[in-house]
Parts: structure tokens; C-alpha cells; sequence
């Protein structure tokens, strides 16, 4: 009841009124704020359960959806159900962010449950230019969570927030401390072990290391990765040697193999393709490769087809080509966002153990 008080009070808010496009989180305390924005007729966006299959979802009510109808869209089964995922090429514009908090300050200093998810989202939000320095951030919590907290246990990728709703109150923080300008990769802990899960995370870092940017990870050892890096070289080597690329190609057109990765070469079962489409003409099969490094996702074998705009990797761990499949869609190479899927005939096996 406390929590569905507070949740009304955003209504009033005039940053909420303003807004089009609200970003709420999924936790079951702020069902109400995610109900708002859809009677509002505001686009509700809501990150994925620890990012594990991407960023946000789009909530799509059905058409002339009564008010029964959006309140069970505003629940976690509604937004498995009336939702369309949206990546880092989603184009949103988000005008208001909800979120979540453990404890929160007057001063609009926050404390999350520990994970750094809220925090996560937010900088990857900023990356993809989702939100701007002026965009106000809400928390809704219980009176009790509103405490003192010492400005020592904040770290500069944290978020704070500019409004606080109680059940009793309506709080403008006025804080001045900066919100996180991106992710800072140099002093996030733990990132390596937050890649492995996190494919569009690692999509992230391909994308701005492109850029230019450094995301030198904190945990990242130069000797271990250098290690990796000789490691991932000596797997690329091992690959078949492409054939020559025909006389008509452009000089610097990368060389062509015109033979599949062949599924049974290695016996039955043993190899998983991953067909990766719409590959530039001018791209170098050398910067794929650099490309299938950075988000760990090396295969065994790679078959480079310049002529069709495509290359197919072959992994022996079906998880990883499930893996490869999640941070290559959408990645942008060469000025294209590339197309990735397991093979017609991983998909046909897939699809028949199903059934």
C-alpha cells in the first residue's frame, strides 16, 4: 500500500507530466510507477532482468487496452508478454528515470542493493546517448529509507537522484554531484566476470573501444591480458587459410573462402555455426577478428565470404554460439550494424530436440 502511495506522487511531478519516454525499473515496488507511465500514455521502457538478453524492453499494451489490461502490462508477467526488446541502436530518448533504492539521502545520494545494475543502466543509457546531463532521475521508497549518508561511501559511477517520493513526501534533491558520464571501465570491479554475463555489455565495450576510447578493465591484468590477447591470436592463426581473393576484387578487398564451416568436419554434432551477415565490402577479415576478441567470443574456425557480405564461425560450445550470436547482433562494423544466427541447421536441430 505504502509503495503504491508513492507511486501516485509521481503524477504530479512535473518532470513526469513532461516526459515521454520514462525509463522505470522492474522491481515489484514500483509495479505503480510502471503503471503510471501507461495510463499516461507515456512509452515505458524497462531494463531486462540483470541484462542477461539485453538492455531495455518497449512495453506495447494491446491495442485499446482497458485499465485492467495495462495493470497487468505493468506487472513483471506483462512486461514478458507486451514487450519488444530494445538495444543499443534503439534510438530512445528517455525524459524520466525511475529507479529503485536501498537507502537515499536528502542530498540525493543513493545506495543500491550492491549489484550496480541501476548504476550500469544508466551509463550505458548515457553511451548510447539514451538520456542527458539534465534528465531528472526519480527513487520511490518507504520514509524509513531516507537517511544520512556519509558522501565517503559514494564512488563517481554512482548515481544520484533529484527527486525522492514517500508514501508522505515529495523531496527535490537539488544535488549538484555529477551523475556517471558513461562507464568507467578503469574502476569498475569485476568486469571481467560482468562481461561473461553481459553480452550487450560487451557489445558496449567493442563498440567504444572503436571509438578510441580506453576500456582498460580494472581487474584486467596487463600480463593476463596479454596472455588472452597471444591466446586469441594463436586460435584466429589456426583457422583455415582463405583462398585467394578473384582477380576482379579491389586492391585491399579482403581475401575470400568460398567453403562453409562444415558442422561434421570434426565428427558429428561437434561444431555450432553462426552465420554473421551484412558485412561491409571494405571490411578487413583482420578486424572481425580483432572484433570477436574484444567481446571474448573467439571461434574455432572462421570461413571469411566477402563476396556475400558474410563469415561463418564455427564454435565446439554451443553456448558460446549462442553467446557470439547475442553481442554480434546489431554491432556496428565498418559503418554497418552486422546480422547474426545460428545456421539453418543449427536452428533445424535446435527446433526438432524442441519438439
Amino acid at each position: 500500500q505504502g509503495s503504491l502511495q508513492a507511486c501516485s506522487s509521481l503524477r504530479e511531478l512535473g518532470a513526469f507530466g513532461r516526459a515521454r519516454e520514462v525509463k522505470v525499473d522492474p522491481d515489484k515496488p514500483l509495479e505503480g510507477a510502471r503503471l503510471a507511465a501507461l495510463q499516461a500514455g507515456k512509452t515505458l521502457l524497462v531494463p531486462t532482468p540483470r541484462l542477461r538478453t539485453g538492455l531495455f524492453n518497449r512495453i506495447v499494451p494491446p491495442p485499446g487496452a482497458t485499465k485492467e489490461v495495462l495493470r497487468r502490462c505493468a506487472t513483471s508477467q506483462g512486461v514478458r508478454d507486451h514487450s519488444v526488446p530494445v538495444g543499443l541502436d534503439g534510438k530512445a530518448q528517455v525524459d524520466l528515470v525511475v529507479v529503485g533504492s536501498v537507502a537515499v539521502s536528502e542530498k540525493g545520494w543513493r545506495i543500491g542493493k550492491g549489484e550496480g545494475y541501476a548504476d550500469m543502466e544508466y551509463a550505458m543509457m548515457v553511451s548510447m546517448g539514451a538520456v542527458q546531463e539534465d534528465t531528472p532521475v526519480v527513487t520511490i521508497v518507504h520514509d524509513c529509507q531516507v537517511l544520512d549518508i556519509a558522501e565517503e561511501l559514494l564512488e563517481d559511477h554512482d548515481l544520484t537522484v533529484d527527486y525522492i517520493l514517500t508514501p508522505t513526501r515529495t523531496i527535490q534533491t537539488n544535488c549538484k554531484r555529477p551523475k556517471p558520464q558513461g562507464i568507467m571501465w578503469h574502476k569498475a570491479s569485476g568486469s571481467s566476470e560482468m562481461l561473461g554475463k553481459i553480452p550487450i555489455l560487451r557489445t558496449l565495450r567493442c563498440r567504444e573501444k572503436q571509438a578510441g576510447k580506453d576500456v582498460t578493465l580494472q581487474d584486467e591484468h596487463p600480463a593476463l591480458a596479454n596472455a588472452s590477447r597471444a591466446s586469441g591470436k594463436k586460435v584466429m592463426s589456426a583457422n583455415p587459410q582463405p583462398r585467394a581473393a578473384p582477380a576482379s576484387a579491389p586492391v585491399g578487398q579482403p581475401q575470400v573462402e568460398s567453403d562453409p564451416v562444415n558442422p561434421k568436419a570434426e565428427g558429428p554434432d561437434t561444431i555450432t555455426t553462426v552465420c554473421v551477415w551484412n558485412l561491409p565490402g571494405s571490411l578487413r577479415v583482420s578486424e572481425l577478428k580483432s572484433a570477436l576478441r574484444e567481446l571474448q567470443v573467439v571461434p574455432a574456425r572462421l570461413s571469411w565470404q566477402g563476396a556475400r557480405h558474410r563469415a561463418l564461425l564455427g564454435y565446439r560450445d554451443p553456448g558460446a554460439a549462442g553467446r557470439a550470436v547475442s553481442s554480434l547482433q546489431g554491432l556496428s562494423l565498418g559503418g554497418s550494424a552486422l546480422r547474426a544466427e545460428l545456421a539453418k541447421s543449427q536452428r533445424s536441430k535446435g527446433q526438432a530436440a524442441m519438439g
